[in-house]
C-alpha cells in the first residue's frame, strides 16, 4: 500500500477517534434505503407493475450504488475506529423486514468490508456475506414507523386534519387536489395521501420514463411540496411531544440505551457500531423527536450518525451528522435544541426525556374515553 495514504489515514483518524484525550466510543448510524421502484402506481398509469424489473417497491441498480458508495464513505470516516477486516464483535446491522432494506444494507456492508486475502472465498468474488437481522414487519417497534396499531395515534391524525394549518393548506390547494384526482383516476386524493402520487412520478422521472401531458414542471414543484407536508405531519406539526412519545420516540429510547451501554467502560461488550437501515419515514420519526428535522423528505441513502465520545475529564459527550444528500461527501452537523453540537450525554438525555416512552403497550383511557396511551 503508498505509504502517503497510510500517513494521511493515520491523520485522519487520530483527529477524529484520538483529539488529545478525546475518543470515540461508539456510533449509532439510522439510513434510508436507496433508489426503488414506486410503491404503488394509480389507476390511469400506463406504467404498471410490469414496467419495473422487480416489480413494485424494489431497489434498484442505482440504489445498490448509492449505498456501496454510502459504505464507502463510512468505511473512509471509521477508518481506525473499525477494524479494517469484518469483525462481527464490532457491528451489528439491523433491518426493517422489507426487501429494498436488507438489500440496502447488504450493498452497504459490501462499500464497508470488501474482503481481502484469506478473508475472500471465491478468488473472482470481492464480496463476503455479513449477517443483516430483522424481524417480521408486525412485530417492528423499533424502525417501523409509523406504528398504525395505536389508537392514540390515529387519533391525533385525525386531530391534525382539523388544525388551522392543515385545514388552510388543503384550501389553498383544493383546486390543484381535484386536477390530480381527475387526470389519476384516484376515488379519494387528500393533503395526507397524495404523497403517494408524487412518489410515482419521482420514480418514473428517475428512470427516464416519461411522464403523461398533464404533468408539468409546475404540478411536480406543486406535488413536492404536499409531500413534504405529508412528512412533517406524521410525528409534527401538532402535539409533537406526543406523537413522538407514541412514535420516534421508542427508537430514541434505544438509540439512548445503546449510547449508555457504550459508556460502561469495564464492559466486555465490543460493539462499536449499530447500524439500522430502514426508510425515509424512519429517518424523519427520529429526527421529529430530536426535534431536529428540516421538513423535507429524507433523500435516498441519507443517513443520521449519532456518535458517541469519551472526554478528557471522563464525561461522555454526543455529536449528530446528518448526510442529506445522494452521493454528498459533505456531513451537515445538527444540534439537539438547548444543547451545543458537541452536547454532553446527560444534556442529551435530559432533553429528550418528553419524548422518551414510559409503557407503549399500555392501554389506557381518561374520564373522556380517549387513548391516552397505545
Amino acid at each position: 500500500m503508498d505509504s502517503s495514504f497510510l500517513v494521511v489515514a493515520f491523520l485522519f483518524s487520530f483527529s477524529l477517534f484520538s483529539n488529545g484525550e478525546r475518543t470515540l466510543k461508539f456510533v449509532n448510524v439510522l439510513y434510508r434505503h436507496g433508489d426503488r421502484s414506486p410503491i404503488r402506481a394509480y389507476p390511469t398509469d400506463p406504467n404498471n407493475e410490469s414496467a419495473w424489473p422487480q416489480g413494485f417497491g424494489q431497489l434498484s441498480k442505482e440504489g445498490m450504488k448509492q449505498h456501496y458508495e454510502l459504505g464507502q464513505f463510512l468505511k473512509k470516516r471509521y477508518t481506525g475506529f473499525l477494524s479494517e477486516r469484518y469483525n462481527r464483535h464490532e457491528i451489528f446491522i439491523r433491518s426493517t423486514d422489507e426487501d429494498r432494506t436488507l438489500m440496502s444494507a447488504e450493498a452497504n456492508l459490501a462499500g464497508m468490508f470488501p474482503p481481502t486475502g484469506s478473508d475472500m472465498f471465491h478468488p473472482d468474488l470481492k464480496w463476503q456475506p455479513i449477517p443483516v437481522h430483522t424481524v417480521p414487519e408486525d412485530e417492528d417497534r423499533l424502525l417501523a414507523f409509523p406504528l398504525h396499531d395505536c389508537p392514540r395515534y390515529a387519533q391525533l391524525m385525525n386531530e391534525t386534519e382539523k388544525t388551522d394549518i392543515f385545514v388552510n393548506m388543503t384550501e389553498k390547494y383544493k383546486a390543484f387536489i381535484e386536477m390530480v384526482r381527475e387526470n389519476t383516476g384516484l376515488e379519494k386524493v387528500n393533503i395526507a395521501n397524495i404523497w403517494s402520487v408524487y412518489d410515482t412520478l419521482f420514480c418514473e422521472k428517475t428512470h427516464n420514463i416519461t411522464h403523461p401531458g398533464w404533468v408539468n414542471q409546475s404540478v411536480v414543484e406543486t406535488l413536492k411540496v404536499l409531500n413534504d407536508f405529508s412528512y412533517q405531519i406524521l410525528f409534527g406539526v401538532y402535539k409533537r411531544e406526543e406523537k413522538c412519545r407514541l412514535q420516534g420516540g421508542l427508537l430514541l429510547d434505544q438509540i439512548i440505551k445503546n449510547l449508555s451501554n457504550a459508556t460502561e467502560l469495564n464492559s466486555q461488550q465490543k460493539v462499536k457500531m449499530i447500524v439500522y437501515s430502514a426508510h425515509d419515514t424512519t429517518v424523519v420519526a427520529l429526527q421529529e423527536a430530536l426535534n431536529v428535522f428540516n421538513g423535507l423528505q429524507p433523500p435516498y441513502a441519507s443517513c443520521h450518525l449519532i456518535e458517541l465520545y469519551h472526554e478528557g475529564n471522563g464525561n461522555f459527550s454526543v455529536e449528530m451528522f446528518y448526510r442529506n444528500g445522494t452521493n454528498a461527501s459533505e456531513l451537515h452537523t445538527v444540534s439537539l435544541p438547548g444543547c451545543s453540537q458537541r452536547c454532553p450525554l446527560q444534556d442529551f438525555v435530559d432533553l429528550t426525556r418528553e419524548v422518551i416512552p414510559q409503557d407503549w403497550q399500555k392501554r389506557v383511557s381518561d374520564k373522556k374515553g380517549n387513548h391516552t396511551h397505545c
